[in-house]
């Protein structure tokens, strides 16, 4: 292996020790080991890139199969004029030529072919797009919006090559479904249920939601979602209609057949275990249906998911209403406000498995309300605030967002619904924020026809969340996650979701802290919490949470090309216009 050190005197490459070019600034490795007659060879290449500088290193390492080093060499150089010593540009097919040596070196010795060396090379020629998005850029990031998220925007539009819907008379059967739990646990179970369907050859027949939760809302689909808007959208891509037909009712032997499939089910399995007994039956109850469908799927279906959910789901005239007159009425008090979606009623909490600080009182009342799910483990309360599993409480919140520097003044918009311990809980949370609303306050009389509907009452919120400048959510719950993914499909609107792992020893610690301190903590821990475009990972989270598939980067941009293989990111012409947020002025908050 001496080859990698035999350099000619001559050679404009001159030797240096390794340290010679100090502090790294961008950089790039490339590792191969295989095995040699009983030992191990493992060739690094690295390229350095310092301003206009270039330099590279060779590293040798032969180890024993038992472990021990036989030898390590290092190799490092730095392109230099033989004449003016002046550092001259070098072409990246010089690079290419001196990888393609060194592995090709290592596979003469090793008898095998570097297949992964198209990847190492297009990541090369890109390094400076991956240094941007990968999270490498420390620069400070303005607290009410996304300065990368204007470079994308939401693209679910189906594809030319998506056959159109098969026909009623010519589907496999009717689809019914049920869906559970409250608004936007059933908003995931009906998107999915629009891509089953089309999985199947189906007709999708309008879901029935839940009356039976916790929430003990009695609405049905039509009472929250426009149905014929939910029906005329997706004409293209499913058949849905409101009922299955009385006369094919009458002509059955049988009742429906129900099952429940298992939780995140592939395409695959419903091909294989459901579309017989559909076949069979002609109409297939399919019950529980919340994230029944896996998260990785074709491309085109995930698409179709996404208009499902972010453009077939809009709700009816009332409710649409109500939420955009609380919106405008937050807008004619501040140009921009920020939405907290709280989440911290007594069954979140009891669900939880945590303590919040309430003595005997709360454990006795949350035990109590846990007993519901029989299910359920016993927890150690410490030891989910540790892992992170706990939801701030509104002081947290409160200190968090003053922490990441929202001022005093700032108008806030707070999202829930009963909330444990009440005003008493509320009090710390108004105190730094005196701007505080809630639907409550801003509706009053024009709430009243919706009161005795937590699910009417969940979807106001949820369009005042959606349209705030700044998003805040408290647990990993369904409308954080749901809110979340819409907000990145709409153009990465800034979203704040908390650290709450590393929040939370912050929290226990900060009397011990002066202000300054604790601030500067907690804007070191929420890097990557913010909602920014280098968040979007494939197969991270939920797929209603992070649409990966259905964003797109603008053209025009030098940057803009094709990311899926490390954000799942793509570069697309413009086929839908996002919808960005709200305008505001132009003082900036930086963390």
């Amino acid at each position: 292996m001496a080859l990698f050190t035999d350099i000619p005197s001559h050679s404009p490459l001159l030797f240096d020790d390794c340290g010679c070019w100090g502090e790294r600034e961008e950089g790039f490795a490339v590792e191969i080991s295989d095995e040699v007659e009983g030992g191990v060879v493992v060739a690094v290449v690295v390229v350095f890139v310092m301003g206009g500088a270039k330099a590279w290193m060779f590293s040798v390492v032969s180890v024993n199969l038992n472990g021990s080093v036989l030898s390590n060499k290092h190799v490092c150089w730095r392109w230099r004029s033989s004449a003016a010593q002046q550092s001259k540009p070098i072409s990246w097919s010089l690079v290419f030529g001196l990888m393609l040596f060194s592995l090709g070196i290592v596979s003469l010795f090793t008898g095998h072919v570097v297949s992964d060396l198209d990847w190492y090379s297009r990541r090369l020629v890109k390094q400076k797009l991956y240094f941007k998005l990968d999270g490498s850029n420390k620069g400070p990031i303005d607290i009410w919006k996304s300065e990368n998220g204007k470079s994308f925007y939401g693209c679910s539009k189906r594809s030319r090559k998506f056959p159109h819907a098969v026909r009623e008379r010519s589907s496999n059967g009717y689809l019914l479904i049920a869906a559970s739990g409250g608004l936007n646990q059933q908003r995931t179970g009906i998107s999915d249920a629009v891509v089953v369907a089309r999985v199947l050859n189906a007709t999708l027949v309008v879901p029935e939601l839940d009356h039976n939760s916790y929430w003990k809302d009695n609405s049905d689909f039509v009472n929250i979602f426009d149905v014929n808007w939910f029906i005329s959208y997706l004409v293209k891509d499913v058949t849905i209609v409101k009922k299955v037909p009385d006369k094919f009712m009458r002509s059955m032997e049988k009742n429906p057949y129900s099952m429940r499939v298992p939780r995140k089910s592939p395409p695959e399995y419903y091909l294989d275990q459901v579309l017989p007994i559909l076949k069979r039956r002609r109409v297939l109850q399919l019950t529980k249906f919340d994230y029944r469908l896996a998260n990785n799927i074709d491309e085109e279906l995930q698409k179709l998911r996404c208009r499902a959910n972010f453009h077939a789901l809009r709700f009816t005239k009332p409710i649409q209403e109500l939420g955009q007159k609380l919106v405008l009425r937050m807008r004619e008090m501040a140009i921009r406000f920020i939405a907290v979606h709280l989440r911290f009623e007594p069954d979140m909490l009891a669900f939880s498995g945590c303590y919040f600080g309430g003595g005997d009182k709360e454990r006795y009342e949350l035990a109590e309300i846990r007993k519901r799910w029989e299910t359920l483990p016993d927890l150690d309360a410490d030891g989910e605030r540790s892992r992170g599993k706990c939801p701030l409480t509104p002081h947290e919140v409160g200190l968090m967002l003053r922490a990441l520097g929202f001022a005093n003044d700032t108008y806030i918009y707070v999202a829930s619904g009963e909330i444990y311990g009440g005003e008493e809980t509320l009090r710390p949370l108004r105190d730094l924020f005196p701007n505080f609303y809630t639907k409550e306050k801003l509706a009053n009389e024009e709430l009243k026809p919706f009161l005795p509907f937590s699910s009417r009452l969940a979807a106001i919120d949820y369009i005042v969340c959606d349209e705030s400048d700044v998003f805040v959510t408290n647990n990993n719950g369904n409308m954080a996650r749901i809110l979340a993914g819409r907000r990145r499909y709409m153009g990465h609107k800034r979203t704040i979701r908390p650290n709450a792992k590393r929040l939370s020893s912050l929290f226990m610690e900060r009397d011990k802290k002066d202000w300054d301190t604790f601030a500067r903590k907690v804007k070191a821990v929420q890097r990557g919490y913010m909602g920014e475009p280098d968040e979007m990972r494939p197969g991270r989270g939920e797929f209603h949470e992070y649409p990966y598939s259905c964003i797109c980067k603008k053209n025009g941009d030098p940057e803009s090309e094709q990311v899926r293989g490390n954000q799942g990111l793509k570069n697309r012409s413009k086929e839908e216009e996002p919808v960005l947020g709200a305008k505001g002025d132009e003082q900036v908050f930086l963390i």
